[in-house]
């Protein structure tokens, strides 16, 4: 395997050098002609910047690769049919992608809530059932002595929300860019 930089793929700042791996995979076919589209053998490529401190092989980079599989799609289901972001607002570019970007900074921070502040268990759930387990609680917001007070009428919600304030108050903060 060798590194690889294509001639004018990128425009770089002067010195730096982003350097890409080309993997490159030939798959002939165990059956012969059985399924045949025409083709005897397929040619796969993968190509990444990702650097491997263990310098891990071509084929760890594989199954990394392919352990990937599936998991942009379900985030992109889940951002086209329950966070409305295929319902574009406008006929015009910005606003979409104004849209589109907004609805996945939703889909970041319920990530993160999920992560935060619900038990292992049910840190796959969709947004739907998380809207109905957590977000539509009803809750009396109780305003006395300049202190508002949000009392939950489900003793889960409240401590999902206690466990989230915890933890986010708990991270250490962001470093200064």
């Amino acid at each position: 395997m060798l590194d690889y930089l294509p001639d004018g793929a990128l425009s770089r700042p002067e010195g730096v050098v982003r350097r890409l791996r080309y993997i490159a995979i030939r798959i002939s076919r165990k059956q012969g002609s059985l399924f045949a589209d025409g083709e005897a053998v397929k040619h796969f490529c993968v190509v990444t910047n990702r650097d491997d401190p263990q310098g891990g092989d071509a084929g760890d980079l594989l199954r990394w690769h392919r352990g990937k599989a599936g998991t942009f799609e379900h985030a992109h289901d889940v951002l086209a049919n329950e966070l409305a972001a295929a319902a574009l607002p406008s006929q015009k570019f910005g606003a979409n992608a104004a849209w589109f970007r907004l609805n996945v900074v939703l889909y970041n921070l319920l990530s993160a809530f999920k992560r935060l502040g619900l038990p292992e268990e049910l840190h796959r759930i969709r947004p739907k059932r998380l809207r109905f387990l957590v977000l539509n609680t009803l809750a009396r917001l109780i305003c006395h002595a300049r202190e508002r007070v949000l009392r939950f009428a489900s003793g889960f919600a409240r401590t999902v929300l206690d466990r989230f304030r915890v933890r986010i108050r708990a991270r250490p903060p962001p470093l200064a860019a």
